[in-house]
């Protein structure tokens, strides 16, 4: 992001010769033990008896989710909770379509909502809200207290919120009026270049019958078929009896759909990062290229996936390099896999909680 300080973050252990395969759950644990064993230990204590609560703020499609729950799934599953808002109001949006399930909503939300408009009426408009119409602050403040209070005192992700600017001022106070009051709130801050989502959307594909979703070019599943001058992913659901993933419509336009959403989502991370009096984790998803063999281990840069027909062979070819874009700052640089990524935000957070 240019002009925003988000400093490299070295993953690279001297003299290590030992090679992971991140995409394997059994040796991601154990790559996770040797770069940042001593922090996970140090969380694991903390979290026995404290929690604290996460903003994650960065561009749509900038690995949010994947990073909370890589986190959770490497410290301690059952402490943590990662919470999207996206999904809640998707959630809400389906309530308020039920009658009945509409009254047990007016009646949680009203113990919890302040605002200046009527809520049942507020609620009742719901029922034609547009997907583009963003719910007031005020409501999602209230939505976002009923869901948490489901959860119990767990350490929280919050992803999404907050998602206006006037937001920003709520996640100032938010822990104080959830009842977090002695627990350390902490905004989470990733850098991703714009080349990076535009890639991921680009070459998205779902398979039309479990909607499983993967990535032509970064994400290949283990089959891939090719057809008329065209390759494609076989999911690898045995359920869905080899059905091919496919591209959703749009995606071929990358973000230009989402340009405006991309400049807000820089805006709200410009306004938190010049914030006082909360500690910020700052994560960046790439590393120049001139400075990779410094700082990462070549298994940590994403792979770049391109296919060859072969004629004689009657098959695919599949060739693997490490996958270079360009930065916000038409730097040259390595995408990186998420598990440096996580190394990065565990021992910032081992800082931030002061451990």
């Amino acid at each position: 992001m240019k002009d925003l300080q988000f400093p490299l973050f070295k993953t690279k252990i001297k003299d290590s010769t030992k090679k992971f395969d991140l995409t394997n759950i059994e040796q991601r644990k154990a790559y996770f033990k040797l770069k940042a064993g001593p922090e996970i230990k140090k969380l694991r204590e903390y979290l026995k008896n404290n929690t604290f609560i996460a903003y994650l703020l960065g561009k749509k499609n900038a690995g949010k989710g994947t990073y909370a729950k890589m986190f959770q799934e490497t410290v301690v599953p059952d402490k943590i909770e990662h919470f999207s808002i996206g999904d809640m109001v998707r959630s809400f949006d389906e309530v308020v379509q039920d009658k009945e399930r509409r009254k047990g909503l007016v009646s949680s939300l009203k113990k919890h909502y302040r605002g200046y408009d009527d809520l049942e009426k507020i609620v009742a408009s719901m029922k034609k809200r547009s997907t583009k119409t963003l719910l007031s602050s005020e409501l999602i403040l209230a939505l976002v207290k009923i869901e948490i209070a489901k959860r119990g005192k767990k350490a929280l992700f919050i992803d999404g919120f907050p998602r206006t600017l006037d937001q920003i001022s709520y996640s100032l106070f938010f822990r104080d009026l959830i009842g977090y009051r002695d627990d350390l709130d902490v905004f989470v801050l990733i850098d991703v270049p714009e080349t990076v989502i535009d890639e991921r959307i680009k070459y998205r594909v779902v398979c039309p019958k479990c909607q499983n979703s993967r990535n032509l070019k970064l994400l290949p599943t283990k089959k891939v078929e090719y057809e008329n001058g065209k390759f494609y992913l076989v999911c690898d659901n045995s359920s869905c009896e080899g059905a091919r993933m496919v591209s959703k419509e749009g995606d071929e336009k990358g973000i230009e759909p989402i340009r405006e959403r991309l400049k807000t989502d820089e805006e709200l991370i410009r306004k938190a990062f010049s914030l006082y009096g909360i500690p910020k984790v700052l994560l960046r998803n790439s590393v120049p290229v001139n400075k990779a063999k410094e700082y990462l281990d070549d298994y940590e840069i994403t792979p770049e996936f391109k296919y060859e027909w072969s004629e004689k062979d009657k098959k695919v070819k599949i060739t693997e390099t490490p996958w270079q874009v360009l930065d916000n700052e038409g730097i040259a640089s390595y995408s990186l896999m998420p598990p440096p990524v996580v190394v990065s935000l565990i021992k910032q957070m081992v800082e931030a909680l002061d451990l």
